[in-house]
């Protein structure tokens, strides 16, 4: 596998791995090894979307990268260190909508692949369904494997148990339904708005992955 080309991406990307080397060194220097640990370890995470992109030959446009990355310091490092889920009640919920979008738009492009770029193969309901359905099944995956976390270590994950787990359900259904919405919109010619147009950018710059042979 060829070494990872970096493209120009958002500020918002810089200015994340700027925060991440600074709480590292200032950690490990202070003798404050954990949050020092978890900078490490989200840092490194944060080259899992080049390195996709790398080993897979496609390339993510600009803006969802940065929405990856920030999930990824927003789940770990401002989660855990910043105490982010404590200090902020709607933190949790903000995520699982984010992530339940993005899945809901990873969902579609999936299908749109399978489909070689061609909007009449399929009703754009059926594909969008699909595409909701795939969002919703990575969310509850997600409440077992923290179900099970706390069952089998002790961990607590769950929060407040049952109510945690519905109201992460609701709002997954809800990012499932915003992201499903706009491959929709996408395979009706509506292309306006935001995911519309970042849907727009990925079949631009990954043309070969519709092609018909």
């Amino acid at each position: 596998m060829e070494p990872m080309r970096f493209q120009r991406q958002s500020w918002i990307v810089y200015i994340v791995w700027l925060i991440l080397i600074i709480t590292a060194i200032w950690s490990l220097i202070s003798g404050r090894w954990t949050p020092g640990l978890v900078a490490i370890c989200t840092l490194g995470l944060t080259f899992v979307p080049f390195a996709f992109e790398d080993y897979y030959q496609i390339k993510i446009p600009v803006p969802f990268t940065a929405a990856i990355i920030t999930f990824i310091c927003g789940t770990l490092f401002l989660g855990e260190v910043g105490d982010f889920y404590e200090r902020f009640w709607w933190w949790d919920i903000f995520l699982h909508t984010g992530s339940a979008v993005g899945f809901g738009l990873v969902g579609f492009i999936a299908m749109f692949i399978l489909l070689k770029g061609d909007k009449l193969a399929a009703p754009p309901l059926t594909v969008a369904m699909f595409a909701f359905c795939f969002a919703i099944s990575i969310g509850a995956i997600w409440e077992i494997f923290e179900f099970g976390m706390d069952q089998l270590f002790a961990m607590n994950m769950q929060k407040s148990g049952l109510v945690d787990t519905m109201y992460d359900l609701i709002v997954d259904t809800i990012g499932a339904f915003i992201g499903a919405a706009a491959g929709y919109s996408y395979l009706k010619n509506e292309e306006h708005g935001w995911l519309t147009g970042l849907i727009a950018e990925f079949v631009q710059l990954n043309k070969r992955l519709f092609e018909r042979k």
